[in-house]
């Protein structure tokens, strides 16, 4: 077998890993977005359209979870002449049916920024579109997704099974085992996928996979720890406490719509139901969280004992007094005359594009605001620029903004397991059996950081593939 690196290598977005087996059948592990090319004016040309290799010759897809990052271009896989299946869970192909409609939605919005622009300059010169997929391409990917469920052993190629694992991270999110035989030999690969922290609201805690000859693991936290340590109600009630009861303010917290709102509202839902909490107005600004949500209810039997419990004692899992989904543009804007306390959660969570960027504008100069970060922002964007110290002016839109606002951090609600996490997933692999380590998906200084860390616990061969490196197994 030949494994291919072309996605997450030496950063943290776009997972994409070709495997090539001996009868020349080829498996995709993952095709997501990478968001770093998405933002690099001076893209790479490939031989094939938008991708480095010829997605006609590619057998089958085998999707870990459904965030944009590991799923965003398999409608651009369909559309570049792929024929194949789709392999997930079922709540993973629940959720990437929203967010790949979500980006068909976004896409065509480009597409009208384009073509507008090119009507008012001729001189202007042609923007690559070739990745803009619409509704219709979505809708023809999502016909040919299988799902899988866990722990079930499948058979995808004559000699050949996968098995997916239980990850945490996202509901529907997996480990992938696959066993094949080659001259007679069985040998096994074992992928992370993003690897979840134990005890997170909803979603149950990753399970180990089995021992495998070659391991693919992510590394996105392999050179630090989650700063939280207490349980997210206790952080969230001291937090809303003094943002919104000591003294009457608003709380906004940008975030992702699809898994860190879920984790959110289920908390705030204990809070006001187990503890008595005051109640406090919540405005959830992002339709694509509210049908998320949906899917979340309906997949209640994967989520954690906890979870379950609670869902069988008050028949839901988010709905509670003065929850208020925001549908319309205008109802969202009408937030901003809200007078009382109260509570706003808008996508997207790392403050570009979305409604979230109204509600940061109108609430920025405000002293009895405060401003919640509740994960990872990605340099150059406003929620980078708010966690790194920009706390005096903030540029919105070509305004600038003085920062009256409370900025406050915490990491209790982040869906990726720290370093003790990821340390524990390879540590459950016997020293012995395991002939190559590949790490993928994090910063490259953090890779090396964790490479140093496995080859202390005694793992020797560890490899950091760079972009379109291949290794022959």
């Amino acid at each position: 077998m030949k494994i291919t690196f072309w996605g997450a290598a030496r950063q943290v977005s776009g997972s994409m890993v070709l495997l090539e087996f001996d009868d020349e059948y080829k498996v995709l592990i993952d095709c997501g977005t990478d968001l770093e090319r998405e933002n690099n004016p001076e893209k790479p040309k490939f031989e094939y359209g938008i991708f480095p290799f010829d997605p006609s010759l590619i057998n089958l897809v085998i999707l870990t979870h459904a965030h944009i990052d590991h799923s965003g271009q398999i409608p651009n896989l369909y559309k570049e002449g792929f024929e194949g299946q789709v392999l997930c869970t079922k709540a993973t192909m629940d959720l990437s049916e929203l967010l790949l409609l979500d980006s068909a939605s976004l896409n065509q919005r480009k597409f009208k920024l384009i073509h507008d622009s090119k009507k008012r300059s001729k001189k202007r010169k042609d923007v690559d579109s070739r990745e803009l997929y619409l509704e219709r391409q979505v809708k023809e990917a999502l016909d040919n997704f299988v799902p899988i469920a866990f722990d079930q052993r499948f058979k995808f190629k004559d000699d050949g099974y996968l098995t997916f694992i239980p990850a945490g991270h996202l509901l529907g999110a997996a480990h992938v085992y696959i066993e094949f035989w080659e001259d007679g030999k069985k040998k096994t690969l074992g992928f992370s996928g993003d690897i979840g922290r134990k005890n997170y609201p909803l979603l149950i805690d990753p399970q180990p996979l089995p021992p495998v000859d070659y391991l693919i693991t992510e590394t996105t936290y392999g050179d630090r720890h989650h700063i939280d340590q207490e349980e997210a109600e206790s952080i969230l009630a001291g937090i809303i406490q003094k943002a919104c009861i000591d003294v009457p303010g608003r709380l906004i917290i940008p975030s992702f719509s699809v898994g860190r709102t879920q984790a959110m509202l289920y908390t705030l839902n204990k809070l006001y139901t187990e503890r008595g909490f005051t109640p406090i107005k919540v405005f959830t600004d992002s339709p694509l969280a509210k049908a998320s949500s949906r899917v979340y209810e309906k997949s209640v039997k994967l989520l954690n004992k906890h979870a379950r419990t609670f869902h069988e004692e008050n028949e839901s899992l988010f709905d509670f007094e003065n929850l208020i989904y925001l549908e319309s543009n205008q109802a969202s804007k009408a937030v901003s005359n809200h007078a009382e306390p109260c509570i706003i959660i808008s996508a997207s969570g790392m403050v570009q594009g979305g409604r979230i960027e109204h509600h940061i504008e109108a609430n920025i100069s405000n002293p009895y605001a405060t401003i919640l970060m509740v994960g990872y922002a990605s340099e150059g964007t406003l929620g980078w620029k708010l966690l790194n110290g920009e706390r005096k002016e903030l540029s919105i839109r070509g305004q600038k903004f003085p920062v009256n606002a409370t900025i406050l951090r915490i990491d209790v609600f982040s869906g990726h397991g720290d370093f003790k996490d990821l340390t524990n997933f390879v540590a459950s692999q016997e020293i012995d059996k395991i002939k190559k380590v590949f790490l993928v998906h994090g910063e490259y200084p953090t890779m090396q950081n964790f490479k140093i860390t496995l080859e202390q616990l005694g793992y020797q061969q560890i490899e950091i593939p760079d972009k379109g490196q291949t290794y022959q197994i």
